[in-house]
């Protein structure tokens, strides 16, 4: 066994997101020992990237507003694959969060009367979408930060946790690196909140970082949780596609939102063809494969997208709402008050993941909790525009609190350390020198390839076998060949990092698109060509996967419908 730091803390959260740092807040004022580990700097978790804003019910703008159809329309856009009572957690405790973060020092746009403003979104009733320009999720995130370092919370930074020790069905603790010397460190722990984020690095064209490599997904799927809905995947509609260099980076919903259209090169307004009456704030998924339609029929720009344009709206309107596309275009050579912006679907959030039983966030594996875009079953088959920032608020906050009202009930347990044995041999295999090694940044290029043109915005059987094929001959000859260039220490080795999330997103992507052949209908994101129909009657289940022995074993579980009509 090699040498490694033991750290004893009572609630261990894994992420540094708005949904870990949340936990976090909520942990620490039960007076116990609480450390976050993030494998990137604190304050550059994926959170910062969210634009648009953050939903809540407070009828600020449209009075009639409230929790009941906010409701409605995320299991309506969910496409009814949501579990429901999550979906109730979320809208009623929504508006409390939001005034937490304004206690934490958020700010907020405001209306001229002093309330919080609040914006459309897709697929909403009424104007809930509360926001801060078009950088809310840099303000929410910045704000966790602050909060967290005032209370004193212990933040680990460039950890990379690669395995969680488990005994008995309990989580004890688990396994990392630490990046900046390459030591390993064991965390002892009561709890663990899972907190990683997505895996959009899958796909070749994503508005995701780096980082966003379904670490989380796999560390409980390897300690006995289950996950489900792993095939419903979303695809933003609106992403750069130039320059080249800028490709992927997402063009928030805040610019339809406020009154951006879309036109292909002929300059029509093609919206009227695939949903005359919500036009642009349309679902999520309706407006992607709309948007990728235009551009594989012949109709897109010259660089394979559709224009996006706010030429029409009052140009200081467009500075003050929308500052951050405003600045984004500029460094690329488009003023967006003069010319429209060039624009197409990217790889964007992961609906599916990690099944948690009920409100409290735990999973079947006893002291293992998890939260934001690391679960599914909140946001069904399709997410709305504004659900994902608050999802990390009401959730990062039952995370916390259920951690921490179990780790008061329980005691330590000892480590495994034949499990840690295990782990650093499995690491340290990848770190010797071999004669035919295959580095991390070839798979993870096929990969992406294959996943974009096979098990993304439109899927069938054939592409998603070919996609499967791709992934079983990665498994069996090249993950065993998985090997670094620098051989000669583990002091900030990313290579060793990059592939051993290579293989975190190998297996994630195997989950995707075998559950994407088994779900023969097209729901929400997850839309089949050979299948085009929803099937309310054979498909209002989920697909859950768990492993047996080593081997991947699923299982359907139906869709519990509470609420059929509230309003």
């Amino acid at each position: 066994m090699e040498k490694f730091e033991l750290i004893e803390t009572d609630v261990l959260i894994i992420g540094a997101g708005g949904t870990g740092l949340r936990a976090a807040i909520e942990a620490a004022r039960y007076n116990l020992d609480v450390v976050v580990v993030s494998k990137e700097l604190l304050g550059k978790a994926h959170t910062t990237m969210a634009e648009g804003g953050i939903n809540a019910a407070l009828g600020n703008v449209d009075p009639e507003d409230n929790w009941k159809w906010h409701f409605l329309d995320t299991v309506e856009g969910g496409a009814w694959l949501n579990d429901q009572d999550l979906v109730e957690t979320l809208v009623k405790e929504a508006p409390d969060r939001i005034f937490d973060l304004e206690e934490f020092g958020a700010v907020f746009d405001r209306l001229p009367d002093g309330k919080i403003a609040q914006r459309p979104f897709g697929k909403a009733r009424y104007r809930r979408t509360c926001y801060m320009s078009d950088y809310t999720g840099h303000e929410v995130l910045a704000t966790l930060v602050d909060e967290t370092r005032k209370l004193g919370v212990n933040v680990f930074e460039e950890i990379f946790v690669s395995k969680l020790l488990t005994s008995n069905g309990r989580v004890i603790g688990a396994i990392a690196i630490d990046m900046k010397n390459g030591d390993f460190l064991v965390f002892k722990t009561k709890a663990i909140v899972l907190s990683t984020g997505g895996a959009g690095r899958m796909y070749k064209v994503t508005t995701n970082p780096a980082s966003a490599t379904g670490d989380g997904k796999i560390l409980a799927l390897d300690a006995g949780a289950e996950v489900m809905d792993m095939e419903m995947f979303q695809f933003h509609p609106t992403t750069m596609v130039w320059p080249p260099s800028c490709r992927g980076i997402l063009v928030t919903e805040a610019v339809r939102g406020e009154g951006g259209i879309l036109l292909n090169a002929k300059g029509e307004r093609f919206m009227k063809r695939y949903n005359p009456k919500l036009m642009e704030l349309a679902g999520r998924d309706a407006v992607a494969r709309a948007n990728w339609t235009e551009i594989m029929e012949g109709r897109g720009t010259e660089h394979g997208g559709v224009y996006l344009s706010v030429t029409h709206l009052d140009p200081e309107l467009v500075k003050t709402r929308l500052k951050t596309m405003y600045k984004q275009f500029l460094l690329a050579g488009v003023d967006i008050t003069k010319e429209p912006m060039e624009v197409s679907p990217g790889a964007h959030y992961y609906m599916g993941g990690v099944r948690i039983l009920n409100v409290t966030t735990e999973t079947c594996v006893k002291g293992l909790f998890a939260g934001g875009e690391e679960t599914a079953g909140v946001h069904g088959a399709n997410r709305l525009g504004g659900n994902s920032l608050i999802d990390t608020q009401v959730f990062g906050k039952r995370a916390g609190e259920y951690a921490a009202k179990f780790a008061k009930s329980e005691t330590f347990h000892p480590i495994d350390f034949k499990q840690v044995e295990e782990e650093q041999k499995r690491i340290l295999s990848i770190a010797k020198e071999k004669d035919d090694k295959i580095r991390p940044v070839k798979i993870r290029e096929q990969l992406s390839e294959v996943m974009w043109e096979n098990a993304g915005i439109f899927r069938d059987e054939e592409k998603l076998n070919k996609a499967l094929t791709f992934i079983e001959r990665v498994k069996k000859e090249q993950l065993p060949k998985l090997g670094i260039c620098d051989t000669t220490t583990l002091r900030y080795n990313k290579e060793l990092i990059e592939a051993l999330e290579t293989i975190n997103l190998v297996r994630t992507s195997e989950l995707l698109v075998r559950s994407a052949l088994i779900r023969t209908e097209s729901r929400g994101a997850h839309y089949r060509t050979d299948y085009p129909q929803t099937d309310n009657k054979n498909w209002l289940k989920h697909i859950v996967w768990r492993l047996e022995n080593g081997v991947l074993k699923y299982r359907f579980e139906p869709v519990k419908i509470t609420i059929q009509n509230p309003p």
